[in-house]
């Protein structure tokens, strides 16, 4: 049987009164469009890797239990597998800011019924199955 890599992600879809929290990444790291979350290490959870990427990347404080999941996602190219989990969160606190500059040029909040065009095709499939309340889905990178 052959191995393959896999990685495993935590992402935020953070709405509040009808805006969505986007990342716009700096033109080095693609120039898009996308939600907070990174890599889950080793010594950790997923709400927990959510928690602490969400503080380091946008300012946003999150609790584990106002914490919801709302996607799996399933992404797979020639050489390795993604599997992304995706959160929603019911409250959060923090001052909103782009802290990793390098990264992220800004983060604002976009209203959900007009979104940027730049949007990473990762994030449309996510909100769109979030739209249509589907837990699961697959991708092709």
């Amino acid at each position: 049987m052959a191995k393959f890599p896999v990685s495993l992600k935590a992402r935020l879809l953070l709405i509040d009164r009808g805006k969505i929290l986007l990342l716009e990444q700096t033109k080095p790291n693609g120039g898009n469009f996308t939600m907070v979350g990174g890599t889950i290490e080793a010594k950790e959870f997923a709400k927990t890797t959510l928690i602490r990427e969400s503080f380091e990347e946008a300012g946003v404080v999150l609790k584990k239990e106002d914490l919801q999941l709302i996607h799996v996602l399933h992404k797979r190219s020639k050489k390795a597998h993604r599997i992304v989990l995706y959160f929603k969160a019911h409250n959060w606190k923090g001052h909103l800011e782009s802290k990793e500059q390098k990264k992220f040029k800004s983060a604002d909040w976009h209203n959900v019924n007009d979104l940027p065009d730049k949007l990473t095709g990762t994030v449309k499939q996510v909100i769109k199955c979030y739209r249509q309340g589907k837990l699961y889905s697959e991708m092709e990178k």
